[in-house]
This record gives structure tokens, sequence and C-alpha cells, in this order.
């Protein structure tokens, strides 16, 4: 990890102030917080007795989001499953049936595997999506702005796609 530090050390002069690249600031200072712990400290008394910083802290409610995650997978999957059991269909149709049978799952409801398989074909899309988009407003509002990117656009990027129906058009 000694040779990233030193990258992301020696590119800092390009985004900071007076630097080539100063409106991406954002952008970069996101990238080396995301993956180090931040130089600032606090000088006075703080409220919080804890030396968890708001990235780590967002990163355990993601932790905790996990099990949330994982219910709506098989839900989903079980869900769609019963109900093409119920209407007789035995593949499932479209790109999600193709990427089912490339991997050789098949569609059926008493299958844990097939549950999560199915229903991560519905998720994965709409959490990509939310990602993407979330992140590229996070990081233009930031650079317009001139602050640094929150990491609970990661928290609001799995929360709201957990809200969504799974069958929402992207």
């Amino acid at each position: 990890m000694k040779p990233l530090r030193n990258l992301l050390d020696k590119v800092h002069p390009l985004f900071d102030k007076g630097g080539k690249f100063e409106k991406l600031y954002p952008l970069y200072e996101a990238q080396d917080t995301f993956l180090y712990t931040p130089g600032e400290v606090t000088h006075e008394a703080s409220h919080v007795r804890d030396s968890i910083d708001l990235k780590r802290m967002m990163s355990m409610v993601i932790v905790a989001l996990l099990p949330c995650v994982f219910m709506a997978l098989y839900n989903t999957g079980y869900q769609a499953n019963s109900a093409m059991s119920a209407m007789g269909i035995d593949t499932v149709p479209g790109w999600r049936g193709s990427v089912m049978a490339a991997i050789g799952v098949a569609p059926e409801a008493s299958s844990l595997v097939s549950n999560l398989v199915h229903g991560a074909l519905y998720f994965l899309p709409v959490y990509i999506v939310c990602m993407a988009v979330g992140g590229a407003w996070e990081g233009l509002f930031c650079i317009i702005r001139r602050h640094e990117i929150n990491e609970g656009f990661l928290v609001t990027g799995m929360l709201f796609p957990l809200t969504l129906p799974p069958t929402i058009p992207l």
C-alpha cells in the first residue's frame, strides 16, 4: 500500500489550490480518504469520545445493511420463482433467463442458490444504476460547491434500491 500512498502524495499538488486540476479536488479527496484515514484531527475537545470517523461509521452502516440486501435478494428471487412455478413457466424469460442458464441455475423456489441468483439479477442492475447516477451527481455537486464528497451517498445508494420495486425501468 506504500506505493499507492506515494502516488497519491505525488499527484496531490495537481489537485491542491492553484494546481492544474484544482476543480476536481473533491474527487481526488474522496479517493484519498476512502483508501486512507484523513490526516485532519480534532485539536479541541470533541463531544464524541471515540476514534471512529464518519467514513468508518458509514462503513459499519453498510455492513449492517448486508443482511437486508441478502434478504431482499432471496425474497425477490423466491417471489419470482414461486410466481413462475404457479403459472407453469419453466424458464426465466429475457436476459435474466440467459444468465441463469449460462451459470447453470434452474428457477426453483425451493433452492436457496436459485432464489439468491434470481433476486440478484433484479437487484444488481438497479443498485449499479443508483450508485453510478448518485455518484456522478454527488461528484458534480461537490465540484461545483467545492466541498468534500460525503460518505453518506454510499449508504443512500444501498438503501434507495432496497425501496424500489424490482421491475422498475432503468
